[in-house]
């Protein structure tokens, strides 16, 4: 997809650039595949707010995406490519031989009219899904699953997407986005190409209003709080207090690892470039 640049007729829309939609499907979402996406406010069953600047936004109906590519076997037609308002990928709507219809992301390449299959023996062409030890060294992958039969999990949002290095003991080494090189079971599935909508890093919403209807609340710097609201607060002038950078719960945010789960550290190769 294509960007473009609005009109200057505000100071909001002088330097917005958005995308160019004319490529996509103008038409309504498969009914049978949406469902109503409610909105929290960044509040728990208890009312108590857990997630900070969260609230508002335009209303959405959320598009199932069958991020399993259960239909094994059976090729499908591609009938649309879609915009989804969830995700910063587009999704393509698949009309498979025995009616079944499903959303998948649409990765760069496939058109409308073209057909996809999820099988062992499938065509190295985008929107074709395998098992991992399938697919030759060196091709790009998208909707990687981690457990198998679980659904892909990683390299799902615009223009991302992994290769595969090489395998080793029952297990693939695939060089992820970020530059880390991860291990996961050859068992596991992926789509073949890379995810669409490469210019959606291009985008510039140029307002305040525009990340409102996201759903995103403004965000208050600490350093301009009182001492009881933030760790930042209080003083005369710009001034942490002697503190280093904190959330306001005292968690430190630049340097301080967050990742816990030590189960999986022997999985992971080489760790991401900085």
């Amino acid at each position: 997809m294509a960007t473009k640049k609005h009109a200057p007729t505000s100071a909001g829309r002088r330097f917005k650039v958005g995308l160019d939609y004319s490529e996509l499907d103008k038409k309504r979402p498969e009914k049978s595949l949406t469902q109503i996406l409610k909105k929290s406010g960044g509040r728990n069953n208890l009312g108590r707010m857990t997630s900070r600047n969260v609230g508002g936004g335009h209303k959405r109906y959320y598009r199932i995406i069958d991020f399993k590519r259960r239909k094994h076997n059976i090729p499908g037609v591609v009938k649309a490519i879609e915009y989804d308002p969830n995700r910063s990928a587009n999704i393509a709507l698949i009309q498979y031989g025995d009616g079944d219809k499903a959303y998948i992301l649409a990765p760069v390449g496939l058109k409308r009219g073209g057909t996809v299959i999820a099988s062992d023996q499938a065509e190295i062409s985008p929107g074709n899904a395998m098992p991992l030890r399938s697919i030759p060294y060196g091709t790009q992958v998208h909707n990687i699953e981690l457990k198998m039969g679980a659904g892909g999990k990683l390299v799902r949002s615009a223009g991302m997407l992994a290769q595969i290095m090489s395998r080793e003991k029952g297990y693939a080494l695939i060089r992820l986005p970020s530059g880390e090189t991860r291990r996961i079971n050859e068992n596991c599935w992926a789509t073949i190409g890379q995810v669409g909508n490469q210019d959606h890093e291009n985008v510039t919403l140029g307002k305040a209003g525009s990340t409102r209807h996201r759903g995103r609340r403004s965000h208050v710097r600490g350093m301009c709080m009182n001492p009881v609201d933030h760790p930042h607060g209080g003083g005369e002038g710009r001034s942490k207090g002697g503190n280093h950078p904190v959330s306001p719960t005292g968690v430190p945010a630049k340097g301080y690892k967050t990742r816990k789960n030590k189960r999986t550290q022997r999985f992971i190769v080489k760790r991401r470039t900085k």
